[in-house]
């Protein structure tokens, strides 16, 4: 009995390699979805992301964002994004590495934009927080929130 479950086993190993799966880790939906999203990525040229954990782990990565106009310009900041498994029902955290004087990033680099807080919406996107960040160096808000 046992050496029929061992046959079962093993025709399914190969049916499922020879569809060119690799019968591996499962991923969450959150990470389906993050995948599609960063294959869609339509990134400004002042833009430029890195994995440097290495593109086996998706959830995590860095977004560099370099203003072309305005009080900032010249300047390199560098966020981290921390996605979680049940993305994009929740906003992925997003931090500043980069130490600057904004009136919508706090001393310990929380990013006060309304999308990644109470205005989060399950069909907003990476794209779309990235151009919030690019928008937050070339626009400055005069009705500020405290960065959480």
């Amino acid at each position: 009995m046992i050496k029929l479950f061992k046959i079962k086993d093993q025709k399914k190993d190969d049916a499922g390699n020879a569809n060119g799966r690799s019968m591996g880790k499962k991923q969450s939906a959150g990470e389906l979805r993050l995948h599609k999203d960063i294959s869609e990525l339509n990134l400004p040229k002042t833009t430029t992301i890195s994995f440097p954990n290495g593109k086996d782990d998706l959830m995590n990565f860095e977004v560099s964002v370099r203003p072309d106009e305005g009080y900032y310009l010249g300047g390199i900041f560098v966020f981290t994004f921390q996605v979680s498994p049940s993305y994009p029902h929740e906003p992925p955290k997003v931090k500043c590495k980069t130490k600057v004087y904004h009136p919508n990033i706090d001393l310990e680099g929380n990013v006060c934009l309304n999308i990644l807080r109470e205005d989060w919406k399950p069909v907003l996107n990476i794209n779309t927080i990235i151009y919030g960040l690019n928008h937050l160096f070339t626009v400055c808000s005069a009705t500020l929130d405290v960065a959480i």
